[in-house]
């Protein structure tokens, strides 16, 4: 996945929005609050980072191509680097990031959910 096609995965989930910070990276928050990022680790490969539910992390973690997320895991953070091959495929890779939309949606106040018509079930 290029960080194009992140940038418009990213953008066709529900009450995002994108903002460029930490060095140029691509931040998608839902809600204010972070779900992905693109282009936190400038290497050979587009990295991409996302949030993951506990047993995710636990199988995630171990992948090739795949780590612990530089920064937030280290602050025990679940969140995992997609940064090298073979990695996640283009269509597991929106899978996750579609899950830690609705983990990070999941995790803001039903007032705000409301408001941005975020139906988490």
């Amino acid at each position: 996945m290029t960080y194009d096609e992140f940038n418009v995965f990213c953008a066709s989930l529900h009450a995002t929005t994108h903002v460029v910070q930490w060095g140029g990276s691509d931040v998608w928050k839902v809600g204010g609050k972070v779900f992905a990022i693109g282009g936190w680790d400038k290497g050979k490969d587009p990295a991409y980072t996302f949030k993951v539910s506990e047993i995710a992390y636990e199988f995630l973690k171990e992948q090739p191509g795949l780590r612990p997320a530089p920064y937030l895991a280290s602050r025990g953070m679940k969140w995992i680097q997609h940064y090298g091959t073979p990695g996640l495929s283009d269509e597991e890779l929106k899978e996750y990031l579609g899950v830690s939309h609705r983990i990070v949606a999941g995790g803001l106040t039903k007032k705000l959910r409301r408001e941005l018509n975020l139906y988490i079930e």
